[in-house]
């Protein structure tokens, strides 16, 4: 199935199921009215809400207005946020000369969850000076996962695949690391692709806990990656295993992979211009990518479309 959340004036929209196509849609109106009551009810409401989706497949159904999208969690009760490609770590350590983390635990942080942007909308942000730069990277929506689930147990956890755009400040980021607390100004709010879709949407994609696709990626046009994701070091049975090692998870955790990168960055390219801006200087001793300026592009897309695409464009705030 595939799932988007329509925007009504309220801030976590209308639930609504999508075709294949993404040309149809029908509201889940009287089985859930938002995405997050529909993953606290999910038993109960699953067969419900397959049903609208056959109906859909048989034609039925409204014209599906892109514009009126949201993202399809517009606000979610936890958002983890994981570093499982090696390869974008290595290349960071190498540049920066920093040393290796000693650690067999997944990284994770745990960000800003209170909104999430849509794929669509325009993302404002303070100034051009704090190296601003996008993350693709993949995500999961868990229902409630009880404290000490193993990762053996923990992927028929995972009830909607997402794809996510995790916006970073480059200048910032160095600041707060250093105060040992972790993020707040150097991670704004994420945006997402508009269609949260579950596992079995995927096929053969879906394997092992990851998203067997390539994240496509350009910038103001131009190809700048298409890393696939089958490359995590930790799937997300692991990262899930990993964040409920100590506390239960919430129906409506978003949890995610950490910025698409592959050992084969050479051809295949990045998903974040930090880890461009990192091979410059392993190769010339310095960065030649800038950050994005107001008026940057970003796209991204998975290939086969799934998520449909996040497009958007960096400007000024609006005061």
């Amino acid at each position: 199935m595939r799932f988007a959340t329509l925007s009504n004036g309220a801030p976590d929209g209308t639930l609504i199921v999508v075709s294949r196509d993404a040309q149809l849609c029908l509201p889940a109106t009287g089985i859930a009215d938002t995405l997050q009551q529909a993953i606290e009810r999910w038993d109960a409401v699953e067969a419900p809400l397959c049903a609208l989706a056959a109906r859909l497949e048989q034609g039925e159904g409204a014209p599906l207005d892109h514009n009126r999208l949201l993202a399809p969690l517009p606000r979610a009760w936890q958002w983890l946020d994981g570093s499982a490609f090696p390869q974008h770590g290595e290349l960071m350590q190498k540049a920066f000369g920093l040393p290796p983390i000693e650690t067999d635990r997944p990284l994770m942080y745990q960000g800003l969850s209170d909104r999430f942007l849509s794929g669509h909308a325009d993302v404002p942000l303070p100034s051009e000076d704090d190296g601003i730069d996008f993350e693709g990277e993949y995500g999961v929506i868990t229902d409630a996962v009880p404290m000490g689930t193993p990762a053996s147990d923990a992927l028929h956890h995972v009830k909607l695949l997402l794809l996510i755009n995790d916006w970073s400040l480059r200048a910032i980021a160095p600041i707060e690391m250093k105060t040992g607390f972790g993020w707040v100004q150097a991670k704004p709010a994420c945006s997402v692709a508009p269609f949260a879709v579950t596992p079995d949407e995927l096929g053969e994609a879906w394997q092992d806990g990851r998203v067997h696709l390539p994240l496509e990626v350009t910038l103001n046009g131009q190809w700048f990656g298409h890393p696939h994701g089958g490359e995590m070091a930790f799937g997300f049975h692991d990262l899930i295993a990993h964040a409920a090692r100590t506390r239960d998870l919430v129906a409506g955790t978003i949890i995610g992979s950490g910025t698409v990168s592959n050992a084969d960055y050479a051809s295949v390219g990045s998903c974040c211009l930090s880890e461009r801006r990192a091979i410059e200087m392993i190769a010339t001793g310095k960065p030649e990518t800038p950050f994005l300026h107001f008026g940057s592009h970003v796209r991204m897309e998975a290939r086969g479309g799934s998520f449909g695409a996040i497009d958007q464009v960096v400007t000024a705030p609006d005061h």
